[in-house]
């Protein structure tokens, strides 16, 4: 079965040309001009991977992805003609795979999804074979919804709350640097402060402490790192 991308761009002439160059590659494609739309239609459908313009009508991409983040486990790759947002996407608080900048080659976009669909699978493929059983505190991971929760308890991550803990939880009790957990969670070698990392591991912190108050899971490792025990 083909793999879905959902390409969400307003215009029109780019859209198209996204479409056929992606169709002529073996995938099946959908397309929504307006960011409003995306939410529910990807509660309703499964794509593998949403090809998000920045600039839309009724709901900016930026927030979209934010939206698809809570529920979602397809990949995204941002599309963006805006400088100044580079570095947002580039600090990882959206939990986007990737980003394009335009103008860009229909070729290049082709390209981009093949890789972050590529490193998806292999993740998952890895996750399986890494995730021991019983986890520390209850704690349950389900990788095909990229959820996870302490004594049926959901903690209501994000994706890139949901990939720290599953590098950690892969290895319970071992201590990983932080230029490990971003080596880890982000494959494709974009710029990330050691700070990015403290701030996920502080919120992942605070949602399992608010399920599990009596006892710390992630426990820090002066001048190395972290690690789940």
């Amino acid at each position: 079965m083909a793999e879905s991308i959902l390409i969400v761009e307003d215009e029109d002439k780019i859209a198209g040309v996204l479409r056929d160059y992606l169709v002529a590659s073996g995938y099946e494609t959908h397309r929504l001009a307006r960011g409003d739309e995306v939410e529910d239609w990807m509660r309703q459908h499964a794509a593998d991977l949403v090809l998000l313009d920045v600039m839309l009508p009724g709901q900016n991409g930026l927030d979209v992805c934010k939206a698809l983040r809570l529920f979602s486990p397809a990949a995204i790759i941002m599309v963006t003609a805006r400088v100044e947002e580079i570095d947002r996407l580039l600090g990882l608080e959206l939990g986007a795979d990737d980003y394009i900048c335009k103008p860009f080659s229909p070729r290049e976009v082709v390209a981009r999804v093949k890789a972050v669909l590529r490193r998806g699978h292999l993740n998952r493929v890895a996750a399986k074979a890494d995730l021991p059983a019983p986890l520390p505190g209850g704690l349950v991971l389900d990788e095909p919804g990229w959820s996870a929760a302490i004594d049926g308890r959901d903690l209501g991550l994000t994706a890139v709350e949901f990939q720290l803990l599953r590098v950690l939880a892969g290895q319970p009790g071992r201590i990983f640097s932080r230029e490990q957990l971003m080596d880890s969670m982000y494959r494709d070698e974009r710029l990330v402060a050691d700070r990015t990392v403290d701030s996920h591991v502080k919120k992942l912190r605070r949602k399992i402490a608010d399920v599990l108050p009596d006892r710390e899971l992630i426990h820090s490792v002066y001048g190395v790192g972290y690690k789940l025990d």
